[in-house]
């Protein structure tokens, strides 16, 4: 299975881009295939311009969309992970979803004004991280906002399987060695749970 981790935060060094390292390595150690998207290096502009809206003559992407769509075409799960800012995901990674899952890719207009899902049989799984106990994130509806807003709504209009939403709350720095710890153990035994054996190779247990 290829799986397409697609990593949102400034700095390398961060506890994100650690998790997405812990994902692929698992992933890999199972036998699939991970591919890193960095958004912040990796230079897509994450600006929807006003020729890519869809229009009554279609849909026109620009070529670096395009050529990302083609990279990651032949993925089996997407995986995004990033921190969470005011409770919302960064602005890049929104932009990347607008451009990149947009009509064309992730889904089809329909003459009755609905859509035609394009990624059917794909399946999403959200990594995320806040400053804020993840208790408290979750009391105060914040989580629960964010996976229908972004995760099943994503998944709704492009047909994908909603996996799972890891959240780690109380991410500062500097974090205990042994809390950093636990939680690449987490997301390592989340992959295999989800992708070990058999579902490795046909699928995935939610």
């Amino acid at each position: 299975m290829k799986h397409v981790v697609i990593v949102a935060h400034p700095s390398p060094q961060s506890l994100v881009f650690s998790l997405a390292g812990a994902y692929g390595a698992a992933v890999a150690e199972l036998g699939g295939e991970p591919l890193v998207r960095d958004l912040y290096r990796m230079g897509l502009n994450p600006l929807l311009a006003l020729e890519e809206m869809p229009g009554p003559d279609g849909v026109h992407p620009g070529e670096d969309v395009v050529a990302e769509r083609r990279m990651i075409a032949d993925a089996d799960v997407f995986v995004l992970v990033y921190p969470l800012w005011f409770y919302l995901p960064p602005a890049v990674l929104v932009g990347y979803i607008d451009r990149i899952f947009g009509m064309g890719f992730g889904y089809d207009r329909v003459r009755s004004g609905g859509v035609e899902p394009r990624l059917a049989g794909k399946k999403l799984l959200s990594i995320t991280t806040s400053g804020s106990p993840a208790d408290w994130v979750e009391r105060e509806g914040a989580l629960t906002a964010l996976k229908t807003l972004l995760d099943h709504h994503l998944a709704g209009v492009c047909g994908l399987e909603v996996l799972d939403h890891l959240h780690f709350g109380d991410v500062v720095a500097p974090a205990p060695a042994s809390t950093i710890h636990a939680h690449l153990k987490t997301v390592r035994a989340r992959a295999v749970d989800l992708f070990g054996g058999d579902r490795g190779r046909g699928g995935a247990r939610p």
